[in-house]
């Protein structure tokens, strides 16, 4: 079994502790009031309100076009929304960049690295963007290389590697600060079944030590399978949210999959008529 999910390389250091005792209970690691995005005439997000709470890995669920990226990207403070405040961990995300920033490890739906660094090199990089104590940082550097199977391959250029090789670096260079926030768009991404069962552990276990997680995908099983509670978005608007359960019986699907019940409520369930359409 890989160190990762043995020991969670000590996530938390003893000033993390302490800050996060300071925090009151009811500050939630995610608040989004009210926001809304436009890019010309279209409205990528509109009006949305959402609350993740601490600890919590929770689902951000939607068809292409939903407003999803757009969303995170402006929790992240990459993208200013047009109305409405965001916050995360109590602070404002727009009065606050920096703090906020080093809370937060981002996986993007696709990495771009910079691919004319050595995979070691460019992970050094991120870890004095943070401020991590050196030791520290050649320890973890060394643990995340090791679990993710990239040993030997460290001291190779970015650009020479694969595009799963790829999404491991922009993996780790996430996890390698100790973030509170996890935010990941499609994280699994060129993955083989070995490190993305590593990932999705791992993600599971880090809400034991109160990290949240904000996960996107378009793979439902793996939705069903770790979020507690998920939120599916639809033409830039919240369409439902709840846990597994809660959505199955708000859409009278008690028995049916995450799947199936997502193409009801997002009314895209005539697969089969498409299909048989194509066939012809």
């Amino acid at each position: 079994m890989c160190i990762l999910t043995v020991k969670l390389i000590s996530w938390k250091r003893k000033d993390e502790v302490r800050d996060n005792l300071k925090l009151a209970e009811n500050v939630f690691a995610v608040e989004v009031d009210s926001v809304s995005k436009f890019f010309g005439s279209v409205k990528a997000v509109n009006q949305v309100n959402l609350k993740v709470g601490r600890g919590c890995v929770h689902g951000l669920l939607g068809p292409n076009g939903s407003g999803k990226s757009t969303l995170m990207k402006m929790i992240l403070g990459l993208v200013k929304p047009d109305q409405g405040n965001i916050k995360v961990y109590g602070l404002d995300v727009w009065k606050n960049p920096v703090e906020v920033k080093r809370m937060i490890g981002y996986v993007p739906e696709t990495p771009q690295l910079y691919e004319f660094l050595t995979g070691l090199e460019y992970l050094d990089f991120v870890g004095d963007l943070y401020g991590i104590p050196n030791n520290e940082k050649k320890e973890r550097i060394l643990e995340f290389l090791d679990a993710f199977e990239l040993k030997g391959y460290e001291n190779k250029l970015i650009g020479g590697y694969s595009q799963g090789m790829k999404q491991k670096l922009a993996i780790i260079a996430a996890l390698l600060h100790k973030p509170k926030l996890l935010i990941l768009d499609e994280p699994l991404n060129g993955l083989d079944p070995k490190t993305a069962k590593i990932v999705k552990d791992l993600i599971y276990r880090l809400a034991g030590e109160g990290v949240t997680t904000l996960f996107s995908t378009h793979i439902l099983e793996i939705a069903e399978a770790i979020c507690k509670k998920i939120t599916i978005m639809y033409e830039g608007k919240i369409l439902v949210e709840g846990s597994p359960d809660e959505l199955r019986k708000l859409a009278g699907m008690s028995n049916s999959s995450l799947e199936e019940v997502f193409l009801k409520l997002t009314g895209t369930s005539d697969i089969q008529q498409i299909v048989e359409a194509l066939a012809k």
